[in-house]
């Protein structure tokens, strides 16, 4: 039974699980956006706000907290010196989880997971999907064909007219 069990267990141990959690994490916050599978995101989305807590908290003990869940000791200091200031005002909610188009290869749901104040670079666009030509194979004949110069065609002179066919006569019998 798994009564009361919560969280997802995504396919993992719980101790591949924890890394990974980590390891998003510490990303998200390096890079301010992080494009993932939709449950994943949802996942690490507390995580992170929670990281983002301790930054506006600023103590000693929360950088100390902060450094035992993220693995890099430059996103922490990025955190409470870039983030936190940043996010001073607002009670919560610092992150955005935006819905993406489904993944080729396997159709797994993407989102991307962003701060909501992130303004260095544009929305991320949703990604559009690239289907090959009909006529694959003749392309790069047709390519070819396109880019070789063109010559000019001497006149022909002009052919004798198709000898008239007798009734009950098929083409090309004489």
């Amino acid at each position: 039974m798994r009564h009361r069990v919560a969280g997802r267990h995504l396919g993992r141990d719980t101790a591949h699980r924890v890394a990974m959690y980590r390891n998003l994490v510490t990303d998200l916050l390096r890079y301010e956006r992080l494009t993932t599978t939709e449950a994943k995101a949802k996942e690490i989305r507390p995580m992170a706000e929670k990281i983002i807590t301790l930054g506006k908290r600023g103590d000693l003990h929360a950088r100390r907290q902060a450094l035992a869940f993220v693995y890099d000791p430059k996103v922490v200091k990025k955190v409470f010196d870039e983030i936190a200031p940043r996010m001073r005002e607002r009670p919560g909610g610092y992150l955005r989880i935006t819905a993406l188009e489904n993944r080729k290869g396997d159709g797994a749901k993407l989102s991307s997971i962003e701060l909501v104040d992130l303004v260095t670079a544009p929305a991320t666009p949703r990604p559009q999907r690239v289907t090959a030509a009909p006529t694959a194979v003749a392309a790069p004949a047709a390519v070819a064909l396109a880019s070789a110069p063109v010559a000019e065609v001497p006149e022909v002179a002009a052919e004798e007219p198709a000898p008239a066919l007798e009734e009950g006569q098929a083409p090309g019998q004489a």
